[in-house]
């Protein structure tokens, strides 16, 4: 006899194949939601397949941007998000209307947005980028005055890999600015032989205490090719299980969990908005054909230029 999540993934099969969907799904979701995935990945992963699926329906497990984002590139796909819930709290603190307000304290300025904003923000942007080529598509910019949104850690991050002057958002990762530099210190006095590695959304203090700063999709890549049988890792805890499956012969350590400071902050670099996703809504959604994300056509043919650009 089946059991329950056995039963539950058969079921989605049987969907997929009905509805020639694709399923994506980003590394910080629940490794149920990762088991079924056609794709697992970074936000420019996602963003890459999304645009070259062949799939009638597109099945976005993550947060509503990544999904705004598959439908841009893909306008003539049904891309569904099996939980409208599915936010992001550092795309929440921009609007369209905040930054127009800011282009015109600023005329001459390029806009680089970040890619974990809504969909209007990138129609007002002039290129997008991911954590993981932001220092890239800053590098590649000539203009001397450069807007960088929404988030302020990645765009110092950028700056200092750059040395350029950025004029940045104050925007950032509820999960990411948890981690301190006491907390990487505390964890190097605990394991002298372990490699730390952080993403770039995390506070300027804890990527100069770090070893290497990386996207979720560096991480992957990172801790596969390095000799390092031992390491600390400082982004949401979802990442975690990917690494642990794709190397068993690691350890891999959770930051927060081994910090007796951040333990005592009772931070767990968690992010309850990539967790509402379940089985049981993927079923629904692919049943339903619900949630559809549905961008205006003006909006989606700006945006679709910002993204491209940073696809380039």
């Amino acid at each position: 006899m089946k059991s329950r999540v056995q039963s539950l993934k058969s079921r989605v099969e049987e969907l997929r194949r009905r509805r020639n969907a694709v399923i994506l799904a980003h590394n910080y979701q629940p490794q149920d939601i990762q088991g079924i995935a056609d794709f697992v990945g970074d936000s420019l992963d996602l963003s890459r397949k999304a645009s070259k699926t062949s799939a009638d329906v597109i099945v976005f497990c993550g947060v509503r941007f990544m999904a705004e984002v598959a439908a841009v590139l893909c306008s003539e796909k049904t891309v569904l998000l099996p939980d409208l819930n599915a936010g992001c709290p550092l795309a929440d603190t921009i609007t369209k209307e905040k930054l127009c307000l800011k282009k015109k304290l600023h005329p001459e300025a390029i806009v680089v947005c970040y890619v974990n904003s809504p969909v209007e923000v990138k129609a007002e942007s002039d290129i997008c980028c991911t954590s993981a080529n932001a220092v890239k598509i800053v590098n590649s910019l000539k203009n001397p005055e450069i807007l960088f949104v929404p988030d302020e850690n990645l765009g110092n991050f950028a700056a200092s890999k750059t040395g350029k002057n950025l004029i940045l958002w104050h925007g950032s990762c509820p999960p990411h600015v948890e981690l301190r530099a006491e907390d990487i210190l505390e964890l190097k006095a605990k394991h002298p032989e372990a490699v730390v590695i952080v993403h770039p959304e995390c506070r300027e203090e804890v990527i100069r205490a770090a070893d290497e700063v990386l996207s979720t999709g560096g991480m992957v890549k990172y801790s596969r090719e390095i000799d390092a049988k031992e390491i600390i890792v400082g982004t949401e805890r979802g990442l975690l299980g990917r690494l642990r499956k794709e190397n068993p012969d690691k350890i891999f350590h959770l930051a927060s969990e081994l910090s007796p400071c951040a333990q005592e902050r009772g931070e767990k670099l968690f992010c309850p908005d990539m967790k509402v996703i379940t089985l049981e809504k993927i079923i629904e959604s692919l049943s339903e054909m619900k949630y559809k994300i549905d961008v205006p056509e003006d909006v989606r043919e700006k945006a679709r230029r910002s993204i491209e650009r940073m696809l380039k």
